[in-house]
């Protein structure tokens, strides 16, 4: 492995003088004496490409992170040669490139102030031991930067000091601070001097990252082969370094139909029909509201993908046209290996048609996995792709099973030291052959893709679901994800917390862990505050392994279950908040969760936090993360809060101490947030709303608030038939005044809103509907401040 220790300044390591300088409108091509070639595309004003090649020649440009629909172009572009550097000038940047060593330091263009600066910067030796060259690239370490991203490391949300690897690896039971885990996602943020940049090393490799760790004033990073090929991304806000970064590698292609973010319940395993079914009949006779039921490896037959364990489960598609008459929908799983068995249809047709992986002197890839010795499709081969697409006709369109599970997709061997191929597998890589190496990384991704493909073909009109536990940059557009093989430990708590936010901050919002730790038992304490943690993830699901004993709401006691329901209760309450969440994220790849430096990274106190989040935009979440706690300390950042419990209002920039029993969890809105809700239903539709709850809370001054709505699946909000409410909240002494403004041509099914006005410090005396004085029994005012209005009013006026 390259470390800085090992380097000389010496023979061809090092870029050394410019002898030649080309430009081809966007790309500039910069060649050095030495026969190395820097390649820079201004993809953006804010986003540039450095490419580096040692040969002179570059391979064919190819990426599964970068999306065809990531946004391209700028307003301005100047080229200067001065004397000592190459001067490239964005409306956002400015970028001089050494003539002497090809270094390159990145200014902000607006105040000159330097953003990031190249230490060693682009160098290489060759690889003896795999071919080819390791390439890395070190840059200086700014006085008092701080770093973020890289996906689900279970590590302290700011990475500063720390190394990491990326390299997609099946890690059962993992503790804090294990690496590399089950996902390589090479994009971080750091941040120093109030401003923000990314980097976005699309590198599929074994690559590592070293912030300030090895020396305190360096951070690098590299790969044992391919290309230095990074981007950087320039804010000089955090949110739009994220945004930005998740534009570049793809937002998910369609909003989740609206059941996926209700509560799901699954476990290794439910089966045979009579235990679904037992499980499914407790949460309706206990109305703990669920959405979802999953069926592990056992409901198939010997493990085969694609089949039925027919003792079992004797007629699937009645059992689940059963549970979504009840309101469940049916997740399964499927894994990569194919069992090696000349009977089965699955793997004759892999066989017949060479879709397997193949070891470089030819033979197929054998691996054991749960069904015994397997081959393994090969899935950056388009061709295998679409085969795998469509095997799913008979699960999806003929069953009626709405969402499918990638599990092992690392992908994960048993019985082998590394827990995976050998690095002389063969791969397609879509028309780039290669080694496994290379391909190692994207594996899961692309199973996840062509799942995806085969859901979205055969669930039709349906929007797709899948779920993925390995991943690369840019899986986000196909598919959600959990965190992998946890324990039901309160570490695990604090882990899953933090992986969460570091997820969203790496562009992939739809995330969540297994709900009470997949190894061990919980007990019901950290069962609850685990529920309440939740609740609050984009994905929320209870997994647990059946070795280990029994993890339903119910399990734990009656005090367990009514605090559980309670908080499962609040989840499906907030679903139209957490949808127009997702409408964000999918129209400017905002994250759902937003740690506190994404929220105010001015204040150097958010820097470190781990622990408090922002639940869309206007919800602060502080979990209870030790056992026997009563309440925590918290800090909440700018602005003024309001508590959800008992509406007291505070001001924010400092720590406070919340109390919490069990039965609660510290909750906190924005001032002049106005949250919507929904009644509480057993299971997504089970319901006709009429009325939406709107829960205005006081602001003297000015804020936004919105409210997505479409029909909750299929696709027709792509063609405008959507519902999108902007409330402008503006809060005088005496005066609170509501503005709407509606766009889509979707009629919502709610007639009316119920307005909960909270922190209104007059009393009321008249209140106007766009412009006319409302007599208050025909709004139906209360004492508690409550009234009901027609949905459609522009301008609500409430005066004392």
């Amino acid at each position: 492995m390259i470390t800085n220790t090992e380097l000389a300044l010496k023979g061809n390591q090092f870029p050394n003088n410019i002898v030649s300088y080309n430009k081809n409108i966007d790309v500039l091509d910069f060649r050095t004496e030495n026969d190395v070639t820097l390649q820079i595309t201004i993809v953006r004003d804010s986003v540039i490409r450095f490419r580096y090649s040692t040969t002179s020649n570059f391979d064919k440009d190819f990426s599964y992170a970068i999306t065809k629909y990531a946004r391209t172009g700028y307003n301005y572009l100047e080229i200067e040669e001065a004397a000592e550097d190459y001067i490239i000038t964005t409306q956002k940047l400015i970028c001089h490139i050494n003539k002497i060593n090809l270094k390159v330091n990145i200014y902000d263009a607006k105040d000159n102030t330097l953003i990031s600066h190249d230490e060693l910067g682009f160098h290489w030796e060759e690889s003896y031991e795999f071919g080819g060259d390791i390439v890395k690239m070190s840059k200086t370490s700014q006085d008092g930067e701080s770093y973020y991203g890289l996906g689900d490391k279970p590590s302290h949300l700011n990475l500063k000091g720390k190394r990491f690897e990326n390299w997609v690896t099946d890690s059962y039971a993992y503790g804090k601070d294990t690496d590399p885990i089950y996902k390589a996602i090479p994009f971080y943020t750091g941040l120093h001097h109030g401003k923000s940049y990314g980097i976005f090393f699309d590198n599929t490799f074994r690559t590592f990252f070293d912030f300030a760790h090895e020396r305190k004033n360096v951070t690098s990073f590299w790969a044992q082969g391919g290309e230095m090929n990074y981007y950087f991304i320039y804010g000089p806000k955090m949110t739009d370094v994220v945004a930005n970064y998740t534009d570049l590698t793809g937002k998910p292609h369609q909003l989740p139909a609206l059941w996926t973010l209700g509560y799901h319940q699954c476990k290794w395993s439910y089966y045979p029909e009579s235990k679904v079914k037992e499980v499914t009949a407790k949460f309706r006779e206990l109305q703990i509201p669920c959405d979802a039921i999953y069926l592990d490896i056992d409901y198939m037959e010997g493990f085969r993908c694609f089949t039925w364990n027919k003792e079992y489960f004797p007629d699937p598609k009645r059992m689940v046209q059963e549970l979504l008459e009840d309101g469940f929908k049916t997740i399964v799983i499927i894994d990569p290996g194919i069992k090696i068995d000349k009977d089965y249809e699955v793997f004759k047709e892999g066989l017949e048609n060479d879709y397997f992986c193949r070891r470089a002197d030819g033979p197929y890839m054998k691996g054991k996995v749960w069904p015994g010795e397997c081959y393994f499709p090969d899935f950056t081969n388009p061709k295998v792709r679409d085969w795998w697409a469509g095997l799913f006709k008979e699960l999806i369109e003929d069953i009626g099973v709405k969402g499918v599970w990638n599990d092992m997709n690392e992908p994960a061997i048993m019985e082998v030291p590394n827990k995976t191929f050998p690095d002389d597998v063969r791969h397609d890589y879509d028309g780039n052959p290669c080694s496994h190496r290379k391909a190692h990384n994207v594996y899961g991704m692309q199973m996840a893709r062509a799942t995806y493909q085969g859901l979205k073909k055969f669930g039709y009109p349906k929007r797709p679901f899948v779920i993925t536990r390995a991943a690369y940059a840019g899986t986000q557009r196909y598919t959600s994800s959990w965190t992998g093989d946890n324990i039901a430990t309160w570490e695990h708590l604090w882990i899953a917390n933090v992986q969460a936010q570091r997820m969203a901050l790496s562009g992939f919002s739809f995330i969540g862990s297994d709900i009470g730790g997949f190894a061990e038992q919980p007990n019901g304490e950290l069962y609850a505050r685990w529920i309440q943690l939740g609740v609050f993830h984009p994905f929320c699901r209870t997994h647990s392994s059946g070795d280990h004993g029994e993890q339903e709401p119910w399990m734990f006691g009656e005090e367990i279950t009514r605090v559980v329901k309670k908080f499962i209760e609040l989840r499906y309450q907030l679903l139209p908040y957490l949808y127009t969440s997702f409408w964000h994220y999918l129209n400017e790849g905002t994250p759902i969760l937003k740690s506190l430096v994404l929220y105010d990274q001015e204040d150097i106190q958010t820097h470190y936090r781990t622990d408090e989040f922002i639940f869309g935009d206007q919800i602060l979440v502080c979990p209870i993360i030790e056992a026997n706690s009563k309440g925590r300390r918290l800090y909440l950042p700018k602005g003024n809060w309001y508590n959800y419990w008992n509406n007291k209002f505070s001001s924010g920039g400092k720590e406070v101490w919340v109390e919490a029993d069990l039965d609660s969890m510290p909750l906190f809105i924005k001032e002049g947030a106005i949250i919507p809700k929904y009644p509480i239903q057993q299971y997504v539709g089970e319901k006709e709303i009429n009325e939406v709850v709107l829960e205005v809370y006081y602001k003297k001054g000015k804020e936004n608030s919105f409210l997505y709505d479409d029909a909750h699946d299929g696709y027709d909000y792509t063609k405008g038939r959507f519902s999108l409410r902007t409330f402008k909240l503006t809060g005088k002494t005496n005066e609170l005044i509501i503005q709407q403004h509606k766009a889509g041509t979707f009629i919502t099914g709610y007639k009316t809103f119920k307005l909960k006005l909270i922190g209104v410090p007059f009393n009321i005396s008249k209140i106007q509907i766009d412009n006319e004085e409302i007599d208050f029994e025909a709004v139906k005012v209360n004492g508690d401040n409550t009234l009901i209005i027609d949905k459609d009013f522009t301008s609500l006026h409430i005066m004392q």
